[in-house]
């Protein structure tokens, strides 16, 4: 309820009176009432009428109400009992707001009379506000810089009521680093202040939230808050930070460019920008480093940018740097520390330290050769290398502490392999493993190990007679496994005499090449074969030599005429021959004799009849045999003196001859009984009973000597199978015939059952004490029925031949061996037809045959020159009539004799003293005593 003071109006109502009073002209006096506010609407505020004095009776009468409207907004007045009430709710803060006093003026008006009264009611504040701040949340922005003790201004909270139940004080909520601090205004305001007590860290809190509270001093108290966010401005205090300071990556040998090694990740507390890093080398970072790697500004990434090679480095440190954005910049260091892991990207190596090149052959084996040095770049495994030599090598490897030897592991031949080819391979034991291959030539130097050689240990050469000095005879060749000074070979004539002169005086041998010349002039007639040794020797240290045998033959050539020895030529006043006119045809006249000193087919003597005869058709004359025999029974009208010449010719090219004259006188006297030629004969003569006992002999010795024949090849055999190299063959030519080899070989003069002299020849020579070797040489013409005994004959020094009287038995008379023997046949090398100087068996006509060899020929040459001989004087001993020394017509004196002189003094005739020269001398008148008597007696026995 109200007091009945009246207060003083507010001026709104003091308005609202003055207009009523104006309008009703008068005013009352002055009514005060009070009323809390939020007071519920009937709330009684006072009595007016009973204030005033009224009765209740009259206040319907006088019409008691308020004055205005906007009084009876808040207020109401009863008329039955002038009661004041309130109305609705009154809030005083938004009536009087801040005002300490609400005075709400209410106007009164009765009638009859009319009055108006003023009423001021009092809102009275009620403590229905809180304190409120203008903002519920408050952002302050305080450097971390700031020093303590700096003040900060709050917002004051607000609160509408007034009094003790506006703000009384503030609290904060409680703070480490900030406290409250509140003024007191004149006017009687809290001003809070918000203080630093510790200095901020933004990066230790960037932000700190107060709690500031207004509370007021009603009852019960109210209080109001607001949030305060202090947000602490950062300030460029942090240097950028790395994890660690030295970080360690491993980084793999060829890594492809662009690998990423790593991601740098530095921090810096700070924010904006000076939290905003940038990354960089630092100032310690190689530049072999930079050239390696790159790194990143903005993300701290560094990536590989060259080659990685273990090799080159295992190890790289890299500086790097972080720096901020603030002001001043401030900077972070890591150092990164990057280990190359090895591959095994390197091929072993092989180095060649010394090596003797070229290698002596003669190098013993397990000589050092070679010395070499293996090295591989990588490391570990891919660094252990092992060495291997090719196989099939006189080599090998040998390893040592730290390099190889490369030794020799057989002995060495340089004339087998001049050089090698010698294929080093290093391996190491990477995964997978690397190889590498060194490839030498390795030469083997010579030494004279290899003695020359020829390449035939026999050389025959052919040179006609009569050749000039200088004529190329052959070319000996020798080669020399060796080389160099070793294989420079030197020719040269090995000392020998030949007739007691040095070979070196009929050949010469060019030193270089060796080709060999005539030294001089050859005569067939004088020598026919050479025999010479031709050495070679080579230029080494000791030097080694070779021979060889060559056999030089000298052709014969047709530069002998034939020699007429019966009728000797020119004898002018010889003694004619003298032929009984009762001589019937075919009756021999005379026999004209003749030799050539050539041989072959240039002996060859042919005879004819030249019309120069004082009566060609008279007389016929052998071709082959010179026999002038008559051609017709003698007439008496015929000339008692007839002269026959007779031409001699050889079968040379061309042909040479010679003529003889025969003087004939034709007498009365009875012809004796005279042996007719065989080549007239028409019939053979009959053989005796000796045959089949010569047959019967011959078949024995043949099965002897099957026999024997047979066992010796068994030993021969049986000397092979033992390979028994020196005593193993039997009856083979070797290739380099010794001097000895021949020395058994001879021929012989064999007297055959029909009268004729047979040929052989026989060979001895034995090769061991086991094994024998004989040859035989049968005269083609011998007849089968002819059996002789043969001798070897030592052919050790050249000698006449003799013929014994004892050797002939019956009619096989055998030529017994003299004590000297004519030189031995120099064609043993040769078959019939291969011969020097012949040309074999002649095709000869039905009236005799050409002997097959040379000594054949002159052998019986001299046979049928002894036969001339006795004819002349009478004295033959041999049997057969005319000197034909009991010869078969058909070995004739067509066989020639080559060293006429020789012959002729070294033939002895059987029987007699003569030789011969001697028959020679007799034809001269100088006959020896006893001769006639020999020949009348050789005359009976032979036609017995």
């Amino acid at each position: 309820m109200g007091s009945k003071t009246s207060p003083q109006l507010p001026g709104k109502w003091q308005v609202l009176c003055m207009l009523s009073l104006c309008c009703w002209g008068w005013v009352s006096g002055q009514l005060r009432y009070s009323v809390v506010e939020e007071s519920e609407p009937g709330t009684l505020v006072g009595n007016v009428a009973q204030d005033l004095g009224l009765k209740v009776t009259d206040l319907l009468s006088r019409r008691l109400r308020l004055g205005s409207e906007e009084n009876g907004r808040y207020f109401s007045l009863s008329l039955m009992n002038g009661a004041l009430a309130v109305n609705q709710k009154i809030d005083r803060e938004s009536l009087c707001g801040a005002s300490t006093s609400c005075l709400l003026p209410v106007q009164v008006v009765t009638e009859h009379p009319l009055e108006l009264i003023r009423v001021e009611i009092e809102i009275l504040d009620l403590n229905d506000n809180s304190p409120s701040f203008a903002s519920p949340q408050r952002e302050m922005r305080i450097s971390e810089s700031a020093a303590p003790g700096t003040r900060f201004p709050l917002d004051s909270a607000q609160d509408p009521d007034v009094g003790s139940n506006t703000v009384s004080f503030y609290t904060l909520s409680p703070n480490s680093h900030f406290s409250l601090n509140v003024k007191t205004l004149k006017d009687g305001k809290l001003f809070p202040e918000l203080v630093l007590e510790q200095p901020l860290d933004r990066e230790a809190q960037a932000r700190h939230q107060l709690v500031l509270t207004a509370v007021d001093g009603g009852t019960p108290a109210l209080s109001g808050t607001t949030l305060i966010s202090v947000i602490v401005l950062d300030i460029n205090d942090n240097a950028p930070t790395f994890q660690h300071s030295v970080l360690r990556v491993g980084l793999p040998e060829n890594a492809p460019m662009g690998t990423l090694l790593l991601r740098l990740n530095a921090t810096d507390p700070d924010e904006g920008t000076n939290g905003h890093l940038d990354y960089s080398f630092g100032d310690h970072t190689s530049e072999a480093v930079r050239n390696l790697f790159s790194l990143d500004p903005s993300s701290g990434a560094i990536h590989v940018l060259g080659p990685v090679d273990f090799e080159e480095s295992n190890f790289y440190e890299i500086h790097a740097r972080a720096r901020d954005q603030g002001q001043p910049a401030m900077e972070g260091h890591c150092v990164i520390q990057v280990d190359v892991g090895d591959a095994n990207d390197n091929a072993p190596e092989v180095l060649l330290a010394s090596l003797v090149n070229p290698v002596l052959e003669s190098t013993p084996v397990g000589t050092v050769v070679g010395l070499f040095n293996v090295r591989d770049r990588d490391s570990g495994k891919n660094g252990e290398v092992s060495l291997d030599i090719s196989p099939d090598l006189p080599f090998q490897i040998k390893p040592s502490e730290n390099h190889y030897s490369l030794l020799t592991s057989q002995p060495l031949d340089r004339e087998a392999t001049s050089h090698y080819i010698i294929e080093l391979l290093a391996s190491d034991a990477g995964s997978p493993p690397l190889h590498k291959h060194l490839i030498i030539r390795l030469n083997i130097s010579d030494v004279n190990d290899n003695a020359p050689h020829f390449t035939h240990h026999l050389y025959t050469a052919y040179i006609p007679e009569n050749r000039p000095p200088g004529s190329l005879l052959c070319t000996v060749s020798a080669s020399d496994a060796d080389t160099g000074d070793n294989a420079r070979l030197t020719y040269s004539i090995v000392g020998s005499q030949i007739q007691g002169a040095p070979a070196s005086s009929f050949v010469y041998v060019n030193p270089e090449d060796g080709r060999v010349f005539a030294q001089r002039t050859f005569d067939y007639e004088l020598l026919q074969m050479l025999q010479i040794v031709v050495g070679v020797r080579d230029s080494g240290s000791p030097p080694l030599h070779a021979n060889t045998s060559l056999h030089v033959f000298v052709l014969d050539q047709n530069d002998n005429a034939p020699a007429v020895l019966h009728p000797r030529p020119g004898r002018e006043h010889s003694a004619p021959q003298r032929l009984p006119r009762s001589a019937p045809p075919g009756s021999l006249v005379t026999k004209v004799t003749a030799v050539d000193a050539d041989a072959g087919h240039n002996a060859w003597l042919s005879y004819s009849l030249l019309p120069q005869s004082t009566a060609p058709g008279l007389f016929l004359v052998s071709t082959h045999t010179g026999e002038v025999r008559t051609a017709r029974a003698l007439l008496e009208d015929d000339s008692d003196t007839q002269q026959v010449v007779v031409l001699v010719r050889d079968n040379g090219d061309p042909s040479l001859s010679s003529t003889a004259t025969v003087l004939l006188v034709l007498e009365d006297e009875d012809l004796e009984e005279m042996p007719k030629s065989s080549d007239f004969l028409t019939q053979p003569p009959e053989r005796s009973d000796l045959t089949l006992y010569l047959i019967v002999a011959l078949a024995t010795v043949s099965l002897l000597s099957l026999v024997t024949f047979t066992f010796l090849s068994a030993k021969c055999l049986q000397g092979h199978a033992d390979g028994d190299g020196g005593g193993g063959q039997c009856c083979g030519r070797q290739d380099s015939p010794s001097p000895d080899f021949y020395k058994q070989s001879s021929p012989n003069l064999q007297v055959s059952s029909d009268g004729t002299l047979k040929y052989m020849e026989v060979t001895l020579r034995p090769t061991d004490s086991r094994s024998h070797c004989y040859r035989t040489c049968f005269s083609p013409a011998s007849d089968g029925s002819d059996f002789t005994f043969l001798r070897p004959l030592s052919v050790q020094q050249p000698s006449a031949l003799a013929l014994e009287p004892d050797a002939f038995r019956s009619r096989s008379n055998t030529l017994r061996e003299p004590s000297q023997q004519a030189p031995p046949n120099t064609d043993w090398r040769f078959s019939q037809a291969q011969r020097p100087g012949t040309s074999g068996s002649q095709n000869g006509d039905d009236t005799g045959t050409w002997p097959n060899n040379q000594f054949d020929t002159e052998m019986l040459q001299a046979m049928i020159l002894a036969s001339a001989s006795e004819a002349a004087d009478g004295s033959s001993t041999l049997g057969g009539g005319a000197g034909t020394m009991g010869l078969s017509a058909r070995y004739g004196p067509q066989f020639t004799l080559q060293h006429v002189p020789d012959y002729r003094q070294n033939v002895y005739i059987p029987g007699s003293n003569a030789t011969l020269t001697n028959a020679a001398g007799k034809r001269d008148g100088k006959a020896p005593a006893g001769g006639n008597g020999n020949k009348k007696k050789s005359g009976k026995k032979e036609k017995k």
